[in-house]
């Protein structure tokens, strides 16, 4: 969970690539594209919330609830137009690592006996607790792919260091 999410993961990690990108990236839409990073990352940062409350508290987090001290619903900063009064972006990034931190502390505190305890998914099922781990790590590494996709198309350096410009 560590190396997919945080910089100590290196290029590949979430943080590691939210940490090139720039004010100017940030709202960007690629041409014939619809996502933004700051699209990408509060979902990422709503699905750490609402995993967590279903895996490991008592399932009544939604994607439509608060999104903590920024005082906007989940949904509403997973939507595709910004916000009249969007937050800045240090403060959507500070929301999915306090999210992230709260997942990761649940998930260090079991044991390797509770891996296989079925749990509550975001959808209501019951799955392995290794499974829900296991997506929550999926997810970082497929998010931060494509923040690393927009961030390097909006700043022209999308090739292969050994291809020629």
């Amino acid at each position: 969970m560590d190396e997919a999410f945080d910089a100590s993961g290196g290029w590949h990690s979430l943080m590691g690539n939210l940490a090139s990108v720039t004010q100017d990236d940030w709202l960007w839409t690629p041409p014939g594209g619809a996502r933004t990073i700051r699209l990408l990352t509060a979902h990422v940062a709503a699905c750490k919330y609402v995993y967590d409350n279903h895996a490991f508290g008592d399932a009544t987090i939604a994607f439509n609830d608060p999104a903590g001290d920024l005082g906007f619903g989940m949904e509403n900063l997973q939507a595709e137009s910004v916000l009249d009064n969007e937050p800045p972006m240090h403060a959507i990034i500070g929301w999915l690592t306090e999210g992230h931190r709260a997942l990761r502390d649940h998930v260090a505190a079991l044991d390797d006996d509770e891996l296989l305890r079925p749990r509550r998914s975001n959808r209501g099922e019951m799955r392995e607790t290794r499974w829900i781990i296991t997506v929550m790590i999926e997810h970082d590494l497929y998010h931060a792919g494509e923040i690393n996709h927009i961030r390097a198309l909006r700043q022209g350096n999308n090739g292969w260091a050994w291809e020629p410009s």
